[in-house]
Parts: structure tokens; C-alpha cells; sequence
């Protein structure tokens, strides 16, 4: 085991473990990536179904680096709220979404992304026409595969012209990134990245490839 992280501020203890507390919501076993340096963290994972790597940044009296993969499960369990402190799990094995993290500078903002409200309503919109299609399924097409057709076609629509799929913004809602329809929220690119960011946290994708080759499953759900 590492040497502690310690918080700059203990309310940001707080909020990483309520980022872990929702990785492990949709999956049990999840890993996530560590990087700090110079007074900075960011903690990446990849919730399942969503296609997007999510980014929780925090500031840090440590300034020794640090590039890690660990259970996000051992890392919650070290996370000492009260202190402020967060004791760093042995590293595992990462999925091949930990090496491919997005670039660390070079992002401009990209225009035309509407504000938070109306992007929770396009999430509530897309949740309500997916359950509507999926109930008109005759039963003897209601399988895993159609449903996934369907998440595949809803999910993979882009908001406007920014180029950012819809599953982007359901990640973040889902995550707790976009709590309240006032919440200041940007989108930024660089390369085949986009970014979007708000004060609680970051959702990146990688336009016209996806992860890695990974599979869009339907995700029918809010949280």
C-alpha cells in the first residue's frame, strides 16, 4: 500500500467517495486510474454501458506523483472523510480502457452545447422513448439483442451539432454531474475527444471509435 493522498480541503474526501460509491452502483468489481502531481488529482473510471470514461479531480496537499490502477471497492473502503485522507490500495491488473486516457492539455471549448436543463430533459426525453419502444416490442422480439438495437439508435444521438452522443450526458446525470438544471456545464474537444465538464465532475468520449472498440448496451435507467 501507498502513502496516503491528503486532501486539501475534507469535503473533496467526500465527494470522491460518493464518485465510487456510483462506479460501484453499476459495477461491483470496478477499477479505477489514479493520477496525481503537483497538488492535483484526477480519478478516472468507466461505468458500464455508458461507453465514457468519467473523471472526478480533487486538490491535494501531496505533491509526490502517483500513477496508479485499483479496485475502486479498496479505494472507497480507504477513504477516511472525517481526515481528509484517502489510504491507496495495492495496484491490480486494469481493463484496456486504463490505457487509453484522454490527453492532459490542448482542449477548447466547443460551441453549441445547450444549458444543463435542457440536457437533463434530452436524457428524460430519451429514457421515456426508450421504455415506450421497448413495451411496444411483441414479446417474441423482446430480447437482450433488440433492446440493445434500440439503446444502440437512442443513445448514440448527438446533442445539436457539438458532435457529443447522448449517452455522454446520461453518464453524467447518472454519475451526479449534473445534480440541478443550473448547474454551469462546458463542452471542450481536443483530437477525437470531447469533454464534458461541470463543477462536479467530467465525462470524456472518443468520437468515432468509442473506447477501445467497446460495445453501447441500452441503459434504460436513471439515477
Amino acid at each position: 500500500m501507498t502513502a496516503p493522498l491528503h486532501f486539501a480541503d475534507a469535503r473533496e474526501a467526500a465527494d470522491l467517495a460518493a464518485f465510487l460509491a456510483r462506479l460501484i452502483h453499476y459495477d461491483r468489481a470496478a477499477v479505477v486510474r489514479i493520477q496525481a502531481g503537483g497538488g492535483a488529482l484526477a480519478v478516472f473510471g468507466r461505468p458500464p454501458s455508458f461507453e465514457v470514461l468519467a473523471i472526478r479531480t480533487a486538490t491535494l496537499m501531496d505533491e509526490a506523483p502517483l500513477d496508479i490502477t485499483v479496485s475502486a471497492g479498496q479505494l472507497l473502503e480507504g477513504i477516511e472523510e472525517s481526515a481528509g485522507k484517502a489510504m491507496i490500495p495495492a495496484a491490480v491488473t486494469g481493463p484496456p480502457w486504463t490505457g487509453v486516457l484522454p490527453p492532459r492539455g490542448g482542449w477548447q471549448e466547443v460551441p453549441g452545447l445547450p444549458e444543463a436543463a435542457e440536457l437533463r430533459a434530452a436524457v428524460a426525453a430519451a429514457v421515456a422513448e426508450f421504455r415506450a419502444r421497448d413495451e411496444e416490442l411483441p414479446a417474441e422480439h423482446r430480447t437482450r439483442a433488440e433492446r440493445d438495437r434500440i439503446g444502440r439508435e437512442i443513445w448514440s444521438r448527438t446533442i445539436g451539432a457539438t458532435g457529443l452522443p447522448l449517452r455522454a450526458v446520461h453518464a453524467a446525470q447518472s454519475l451526479g454531474f449534473l445534480p440541478a438544471p443550473g448547474v454551469p456545464v462546458a463542452l471542450l474537444g481536443t483530437g477525437s475527444w470531447l469533454r464534458l465538464r461541470t463543477p462536479y465532475g467530467s465525462v470524456a468520449v472518443r468520437t468515432g471509435g468509442g473506447l477501445g472498440g467497446l460495445s453501447v448496451t441500452a441503459v434504460p435507467h436513471q439515477r
